[in-house]
């Protein structure tokens, strides 16, 4: 993980320095405080997944730009080997199953919700569409004022650029996968 971190870190500095933006220009951008951002661009800070989605929606980019590795012309992906990003209270796991890819413009993250979770999305870049693939579960999902109930083997999309809110409200562990198009 410690890893992760300085390649956030990193990123995060180069794109800010690139868009010749300041630490306090950046934290009236995000709504992420100065310290925070010095610290996540330092390595010394593991950001959660709510302050990475602000981060790369006010800098317009996706959110596995901050993780994403070098393109290959053929990629094997093993969860094993995937630190996940953990959220909301460690009850939600994230995982960059394929990570950003600009010439493709989507992503594939694996989410995992564990009891009683309670994970409010804020709302992404407009234009950019969700496509959740249930795999185990019961999904809430609330999209604006509308809530769906997704098990085993549905699917929904639906524009994300409005807070949208995923709830697992059962026993069971929920876990889905998120295919994020920009």
């Amino acid at each position: 993980m410690e890893n992760l971190n300085i390649l956030i870190g990193q990123r995060l500095n180069r794109l800010r320095k690139d868009k010749n933006l300041s630490l306090e220009e950046l934290s009236l951008q995000t709504g992420v405080s100065k310290a925070m951002l010095s610290q996540i661009e330092n390595g010394k800070s593991n950001p959660t997944v709510s302050t990475l989605w602000k981060i790369s929606t006010a800098l317009k980019v996706s959110f596995s730009f901050f993780i994403e590795g070098e393109e290959e012309e053929l990629t094997i992906v093993d969860e094993k080997n995937i630190s996940p990003i953990l959220e909301s209270n460690n009850l939600m796991k994230l995982y960059p199953i394929f990570p950003f890819d600009s010439n493709k413009k989507f992503e594939i993250l694996t989410i995992e919700l564990k009891k009683g979770c309670n994970h409010v999305s804020q709302p992404h870049n407009s234009g950019v569409e969700e496509y959740i693939i249930m795999s185990e579960g019961t999904l809430e999902l609330h999209v604006e004022n509308q809530v769906f109930l997704l098990s085993k083997g549905q699917s929904i999309n639906f524009l994300a650029d409005r807070e949208h809110i995923y709830k697992n409200t059962q026993d069971e562990l929920v876990r889905f996968y998120n295919l994020i198009f920009y």
